[in-house]
C-alpha cells in the first residue's frame, strides 16, 4: 500500500523520482516516530516556483516562491511548547487517516542545493521529512520546538543515510 500520493505538475520532478523519494521519506518518517505506515495517507505537489509562489501567497501572505509548503488535514500541535504533538490514529488500510499536503517546487530546491553544497536528493529527503512533521504537529516557530523538530530530523535522515542538513 502506498503512503504517498505524489501529483507532478513539473516534469523535472518525475525525472528525478519524487515519487519514489517521497515514499520512502514519508515511511522513515513515520517509522521514525513509531507510527505504522498502513491507515495513513499523504499528497505530495511536485511544482515550480511560480505555482509554489501562488500557493504561497494564497495560505501565507507571502507572495514568493519557497521550497516546500505543507497543509495538515487538521491541528496536531502540542498544547505546550517543547512537548512533542499527540500522535495521529491511524485509520483502516480501506480508509486511511489523511495527514495533509505537501508541495515542493523544484529551482528553489535545486538552487538551495547547490548553494548549500549538498546533493538535491539529500536535500529533496530532508524537505520531504520536514514537510511530513508539520503535517503530524511539528512547528519551528518556538526555539525549543524548533530544537526538537531538528533533532526529530536529523536521526530519521540519518536512518536514511543522509548527513545532518543543519
Amino acid at each position: 500500500m502506498e503512503l504517498v500520493e505524489t501529483v507532478i505538475e513539473d516534469a523535472r520532478w518525475e525525472a528525478f523520482g519524487l515519487a519514489a523519494l517521497a515514499e520512502r521519506g514519508g515511511r522513515a518518517t513515520l517509522a521514525g516516530l513509531g507510527l505504522p505506515v498502513e491507515g495513513f495517507s499523504i499528497s505530495v505537489l511536485g511544482c515550480d516556483d511560480a505555482r509554489i509562489a501562488v500557493l504561497n501567497a494564497d495560505f501565507r501572505g507571502q507572495p514568493k516562491p519557497t521550497n516546500v509548503l505543507s497543509w495538515p488535514s487538521e491541528e496536531r500541535g502540542a498544547e505546550f511548547v517543547g512537548e512533542p504533538p499527540e500522535v495521529p490514529e491511524p485509520g483502516s488500510a480501506d480508509d486511511p487517516e489523511s495527514l495533509g499536503d505537501i508541495a515542493i517546487a523544484w529551482e528553489t530546491c535545486a538552487r538551495e542545493a547547490e548553494e548549500q553544497g549538498k546533493p538535491m536528493v539529500d536535500h529533496v529527503t530532508h524537505l520531504i521529512v520536514h514537510g511530513v512533521l508539520h503535517l503530524l504537529g511539528y512547528d519551528h516557530l518556538e526555539a525549543e520546538d524548533a530544537a526538537m523538530m531538528e533533532a526529530t530530523e536529523v536521526r530519521i535522515l540519518a536512518s536514511l543515510g543522509v548527513c545532518d542538513p543543519y
